[in-house]
């Protein structure tokens, strides 16, 4: 990529009006700008051209922003991708980051917005480029993650830096917010998303069958323990255990789970032999964690192991914009589920 890239964009998306729009604006920040009406025009351009960044969108008659992205990616060095997508293709978005891209913007784009990114983007570029250093793409999440409001985009966001790492992650927020779902996203955009996915809810055992559970049993360890038993750190590999309502726990067992993060050790249950875990820990609550440190009823030591990354997640009461897009995909998931024709939500009901 030379210096003079640095200033150029290439603008891809079947709507012209769209294309003039976002040229005008990228044209006045002072960039050098070239639309193109398909993937397949803009393929045909880019060497000529030589931009430093393309901004695509997804879905377009012919090829596809996504095959755009990969022949992009593929075919030439240092050119940054950008994709458009719908509030309602999240997913499409996310695997368009998993392939490569630099970022993803949500239609109708905000020029502003993407001038922002595109300052963003050269910016990161000359600085990696004069400091001679690397940078592994970014990726984001792929999975069933519905959402275009900027917080949830940023929780996308930061699912996908966690693929490239095993970092313990503490999910935080209310009820029904989805923690196990973003457990999930985590997990399946890993590099080892075929290990096993153990989702445990810690309020539903006792602190011994919990024990029993996670950490197995040894023959004769307890009244009916007849046998030995893996427990779900063995049996997890390099996969994820997934500690929902992890706030609930006792200290006794807060303490077990500590020294798991720690040593990525544990005993087997009534065991004197050391056992070893690859597993990444997620935990989630909906309890305010400060607040019970303070009451002695969680270890900080613990709490802070666990939120290596936090992550919070905003209740639907508080990103209203995604009701639609939330109740559109469930309307889909019940068509295919049950056959019936169901097309719409009435607004009165959204609005209850």
């Amino acid at each position: 990529m030379t210096k003079h890239t640095y200033a150029r964009i290439m603008v891809v998306d079947d709507d012209k009006d769209g294309l003039e729009v976002l040229k005008t604006r990228l044209t006045h920040a002072g960039y050098e700008v070239e639309t193109a009406e398909s993937a397949e025009q803009a393929l045909a351009r880019v060497a000529a051209f030589d931009p430093g960044m393309i901004v695509t969108d997804v879905r377009m008659s012919g090829m596809t922003g996504l095959e755009l992205l990969d022949k992009i990616r593929t075919s030439t060095d240092g050119i940054e991708v950008v994709v458009m997508t719908a509030h309602d293709d999240m997913e499409t978005a996310v695997s368009a980051m998993r392939s490569g891209a630099f970022d993803f913007l949500v239609k109708p784009v905000d020029p502003k917005a993407l001038q922002s990114l595109a300052d963003r983007c050269f910016k990161e570029r000359e600085l990696l480029d004069s400091t001679a250093e690397t940078e592994e793409a970014l990726a984001l999440p792929r999975g069933r993650l519905i959402g275009g409001d900027p917080r949830m985009i940023d929780i996308y966001k930061t699912i996908g830096v966690l693929a490239a790492n095993r970092a313990t992650v503490l999910i935080r927020g209310e009820t029904g917010t989805g923690k196990e779902v973003i457990a999930r996203g985590v997990h399946d955009n890993s590099d080892v998303s075929s290990e096993p996915f153990i989702a445990v809810n810690c309020t539903a055992l006792t602190d011994s069958l919990l024990e029993s559970e996670l950490f197995g049993h040894v023959k004769g360890s307890f009244t009916g323990a007849t046998g030995s038993r893996k427990g779900y750190f063995e049996l997890a590999g390099k996969g994820t255990i997934f500690l929902d309502e992890i706030g609930d726990t006792s200290p006794d067992f807060q303490t077990k789970l500590l020294r798991v993060l720690q040593e990525r050790q544990f005993y087997p249950v009534g065991g004197e032999e050391p056992r070893s875990t690859k597993a990444r820990v997620i935990g989630a609550t909906h309890r305010p964690i400060e607040r019970l440190i303070e009451e002695g009823r969680f270890r900080e030591d613990l709490y802070f192991r666990l939120k290596v990354v936090e992550i919070n997640v905003p209740p639907l009461r508080e990103r209203p914009g995604d009701i639609q897009i939330i109740a559109t995909a469930l309307l889909g998931k019940i068509r295919e589920e049950t056959g019936r024709d169901v097309r719409r939500i009435s607004d009165e009901a959204l609005l209850r």
